[in-house]
């Protein structure tokens, strides 16, 4: 069992990051209320294709949960029947969660599938808690942390839910991507802890809490720019085009903007007092080349109108970029209790 638990941690956590992917495109296309029920997606495991199917169809035989638009209102079934030739009031209620009520084919097979790559996460996550039992002799908190991660995700579902119950509360999606990258943190953790490890040749302290600061920092500027991310929603729904979407810009934008600097200045000191002293950290080179990328999909954004595809790339690469700066805290964490030099 040992030998399969590392390859199924490192495809559980490939999974979270395309649940991750998934979601940035969620959120380029808006499509966070194409499902506006949950766990099924209007009452159904596999949604609809054309509005017509969820029209009250005479003669169409509905199980309970199935939801139909009618009056511009989401209506569930209460039982299992076969539709009379007059609609009755007595095998329908209202659905209370919210009163959001629009069919955008293209919005809910975006958000299914969003649905159906966290289930596969999910089920990765399971996997591997299966084969971390190869570890319970000789680590039993292995077990704990994989059942730790396993109950992350069933939490992440749950978010998920209030997500859309509230119909995309700002604070709610906020939470749901600090909830993403502590799963990601625990799924590193129990990856390095059974991977071999590489032997740098010497640890510095201060590149180790200048890190840490780094670190930070991260998980500080993603908050910033979950916040700017709704700001610019609010005037998407609107219905104002491109051009006018940061002209006066609010959410913290420039903040978010500003606050890029601070953390170019601490990654570019990481990068050469690694170089300096030769420590072999070569995660280092992914981190630059990480912040590069979100520096110009930042710039594409504001510059070029929000061309296709650069708000779920600044979005995904931040998470890249946590996920790399978490890994070298651990490393060094590590090799501190190597006895190596500090």
């Amino acid at each position: 069992m040992k030998k399969y638990f590392l390859p199924s941690a490192k495809a559980a956590l490939v999974l979270v990051y395309l649940v991750i992917v998934a979601g940035a495109l969620v959120r380029m296309t808006g499509s966070g209320m194409g499902c506006p029920d949950w766990p099924k997606c209007f009452g159904y495991y596999i949604p609809p294709t054309e509005e017509k199917e969820l029209l009250y169809t005479i003669g169409k035989e509905y199980s309970k949960g199935q939801v139909i638009i009618k009056d511009e209102a989401l209506l569930v079934a209460k039982d299992h029947f076969v539709a009379p030739t007059n609609f009755e009031n007595t095998h329908w209620e209202k659905y209370t969660k919210h009163d959001y009520a629009i069919f955008n084919p293209f919005h809910t097979w975006v958000e299914y599938i969003n649905r159906l790559v966290g289930a596969l996460a999910g089920i990765a996550c399971i996997i591997a808690l299966f084969f971390s039992l190869g570890y319970w002799k000789e680590n039993k908190k292995l077990f704990f942390y994989s059942l730790l991660i396993c109950f992350l995700m069933g939490f992440q579902a749950w978010l998920g839910k209030t997500v859309v119950d509230s119909v995309l509360n700002p604070y709610k999606i906020t939470t749901h991507m600090l909830a993403a990258l502590l799963i990601v943190a625990v799924q590193l953790s129990v990856i390095y802890s059974v991977q071999e490890k590489q032997k740098t040749k010497s640890l510095d302290a201060e590149f180790k809490w200048v890190l840490i600061a780094a670190l930070g920092l991260t998980i500080i500027q993603i908050i910033f720019g979950t916040q700017v991310r709704e700001s610019v929603d609010t005037i998407v729904e609107a219905g104002l085009p491109k051009e006018v979407w940061l002209q006066n810009p609010k959410g913290g934008f420039y903040t978010h903007r500003s606050f890029s600097i601070i953390i170019v200045c601490a990654n570019s000191f990481l990068f050469w007092r690694n170089r300096k002293l030769d420590l072999g950290f070569t995660k280092m080179n992914g981190v630059i080349a990480i912040i590069c990328i979100e520096i110009l999909s930042g710039i594409a954004m504001y510059y070029f109108n929000f061309p296709f595809g650069s708000q779920t790339i600044h979005i995904v690469m931040a998470t890249l970029l946590f996920g790399l700066q978490f890994y070298l805290v651990l490393e060094n964490f590590k090799k501190i209790n190597n006895n190596t030099r500090l």
